[in-house]
């Protein structure tokens, strides 16, 4: 599949910019592309250099007067002959200028290609503004449950992942250091059975997981062996169970030493659009509390430890009082995108 690529170059001279020099230097280079030039020039502000190629690619130079030069380039591609052109043409004007400005040569920095309309979308932007790309080669299964998409995709580095809950990886951080041993344990969610997993390692009386939608359980137990092992194989086992349902079994009169949510995060903001996530959350705590021992705790995930504000407005819900009471908490270790965990537990009884 054709992608369009975003390739950038960033020069830091080590005195102010001659632009005439600069544009005139690597003139034949791109006139050797077949690329056309169009020159703007102010006389506080430098200069702007833009050059077209008949195949739709094109290139724009900016020069400011500080030394700072900065080149982007955009083209269109469908095999491997493109991205190779855009190298060779990246190294050539990465050599030019460093040639050019000699000893007053600063710095370069070349940033990765950013690519868009692939085939596999290979970014997620993080909660605190942040952009991380993995190296996704296909999706190995994407379908449409009655609930939601679902797509397992393929990393070098992680293996198959479940898009729908991230790539956030160490199941073990959202589980808090605990002593699992004998306890009988509630998981909400966690489809891709990874917490299961680890809990079941650490010898609790019994392990019981809710999950709503059996295709993504069906489907991580066939690709996501990596992350869930065996545990998916079947509903029951001599340690744990799977419900294939929509609520906490509150109603068998069953209480836990410890809830985990993988349900759903600490909202980013408090924007009308988001009022829905936030009183899902409250409602997952409160039921949560129900089946919950008096000394039990309860684990939900975080958000990035940077949003304070969001951090900061979970507290003020945390401070309007449940079905079952007031809550306390507090935050675990980070997981590798810098996303925190949070501990919840009871409030002593006066």
């Amino acid at each position: 599949m054709s992608a369009a690529r975003h390739s950038t170059l960033d020069f830091m001279l080590g005195s102010r910019a001659d632009g005439e020099t600069i544009l005139k230097g690597l003139q034949s280079i791109f006139q050797e592309q077949g690329m056309a030039e169009s020159v703007h020039t102010w006389q506080d502000h430098g200069y702007l250099a833009t050059y077209t190629n008949k195949n739709g690619s094109f290139a724009n130079l900016r020069i400011y007067p500080c030394g700072l030069v900065l080149f982007d380039l955009q083209s269109y591609d469908s095999d491997s002959q493109g991205k190779e052109e855009i190298n060779n043409l990246l190294n050539k004007v990465e050599e030019r200028m460093k040639e050019l400005s000699q000893a007053s040569f600063g710095w370069v920095k070349r940033l990765p290609t950013i690519v868009a309309g692939g085939a596999i979308h290979r970014y997620w932007p993080t909660a605190d503004g942040c952009l991380v790309e993995y190296d996704i080669d296909e999706a190995v299964y994407d379908e449409d449950s009655p609930y939601q998409n679902i797509k397992i995709l393929y990393s070098k580095q992680f293996g198959n992942i479940l898009s729908s809950v991230g790539i956030l990886i160490g199941q073990r951080v959202i589980c808090g250091k605990e002593d699992y041993t004998g306890k009988d344990v509630l998981i909400l969610g966690g489809g891709d059975g990874g917490i299961l997993h680890e809990i079941v390692k650490l010898k609790p009386k019994m392990v019981t997981m809710v999950e709503i939608d059996q295709m993504v359980i069906d489907a991580c137990e066939k690709y996501m062996r990596n992350t869930c092992s065996d545990v998916l194989d079947n509903l029951k086992g001599d340690c744990c169970r799977v419900l294939i349902e929509d609520y906490i079994p509150a109603k068998e009169g069953r209480e836990f030493v410890y809830v985990i949510n993988d349900l759903t995060a600490v909202p980013i903001s408090m924007s009308p659009e988001e009022d829905s996530t936030w009183e899902l959350l409250r409602l997952i705590l409160d039921l949560s509390m129900k089946v919950l021992k008096q000394d039990g705790k309860c684990f939900t995930q975080g958000n990035c430890v940077n949003l304070t504000e969001a951090l900061s407005l979970y507290e003020e819900q945390l401070g309007r009082p449940l079905s079952c009471g007031i809550l306390e908490g507090d935050c675990l270790c980070p997981f590798i995108l810098v996303t925190m965990g949070i501990l919840h537990w009871k409030k002593a009884k006066p």
